[in-house]
């Protein structure tokens, strides 16, 4: 039982990082390795006795701390009503020249939201035209600050169809990657489905891993492809590259931060451009870890006794 006990407690320090308590089905989903559900829920009934897990109404968390109900509840309500934005945003931007695939990423994907809350967008591209279709789309985005919309159109992460499989192999890279959203898209998020199985490593027991594939037609509008060699259009795929590489390692050099706190960082490859796994994920992991390691050390110490 106790290595149930422990894939529980990692599943809720999880998420505590982001102050989100889960419901019992949320926690079985994240869980480490294969469990019935009478093991699990044996094992949670232990947890909250020992008050390491404390429960209020149908959610669970390590903090005793119920206004995180209310928070979440209202950032649920949020998200539903952000979620209808997004779809619409998706259609838009997946008519853009050499995009095959949009998905919601980030707190929209696991269904929170807030009044501060951006639209987080994960984009597949055709291979070796990422860098084209970033550009234009980002040039797009530059005229959305004059409406005050710039949070719905963060496209932060891109890669293109030759490399779906994602890099970095982590708790934080798994939990991004199992509740990513498609909306637009079909084939290319089945391919992308196949080539990060990892996952199932970190969570055996996910069920939401191929549920929501949205089923719509090519709207994608690629023109250029038509009018230029592709040569020509790979040289530009490259310089575009590297122009913004060197654009984004100016900000970090300069350690220049994010409307959100963030420091800037631009991971930039031929095949991806993503944010910066050294800043923001290197420090979820640091916490995760921590919590994770205290909480398990009380486990230890209430069995010592």
């Amino acid at each position: 039982m106790y290595n149930r006990e422990k894939s529980i407690i990692k599943v809720l320090a999880y998420f505590n990082v982001f102050e989100y308590p889960l419901n019992k089905e949320e926690i079985f989903n994240f869980l480490d390795m294969p469990c019935d559900k009478i093991a699990f829920e044996k094992a949670l009934v232990y947890l909250c006795n020992q008050e390491v897990v404390h429960r209020y109404e149908e959610f669970y968390s390590l903090q005793q701390n119920s206004h995180l109900i209310e928070r979440r509840r209202k950032g649920n309500g949020l998200a539903i009503e952000q979620l209808k934005v997004a779809d619409k945003i998706s259609r838009f931007l997946y008519r853009f020249p050499y995009v095959k695939g949009i998905a919601v990423s980030g707190s929209l994907s696991k269904n929170y939201a807030d009044e501060k809350s951006d639209i987080d967008f994960f984009i597949i591209t055709a291979k070796n035209r990422l860098w084209i279709a970033r550009t234009l789309m980002h040039i797009f985005k530059k005229l959305t600050f004059l409406t005050g919309r710039q949070h719905w159109f963060c496209m932060n992460y891109f890669v293109d169809e030759s490399a779906l499989e994602i890099k970095e192999k982590n708790i934080f890279t798994a939990v991004e990657v199992a509740t990513v959203l498609p909306l637009q898209g079909e084939t290319i998020f089945k391919d992308f489905i196949n080539e990060n199985k990892w996952v199932k490593d970190y969570f055996p027991l996910h069920l939401r891993w191929n549920d929501i594939i949205a089923n719509n037609k090519d709207y994608s509008i690629k023109p250029v492809r038509k009018l230029i060699k592709n040569g020509i259009i790979d040289k530009l795929n490259e310089w575009l590259m590297s122009i913004t590489a060197k654009r984004w390692k100016r900000k970090a050099d300069r350690k220049l931060r994010s409307y959100s706190g963030e420091l800037m960082g631009l991971d930039a490859d031929i095949h991806y451009a993503k944010p910066d796994p050294s800043n923001l994920q290197r420090k979820i992991l640091y916490r995760y870890e921590k919590e994770t390691d205290a909480v398990i050390m009380g486990l230890e110490s209430l069995k010592a006794v």
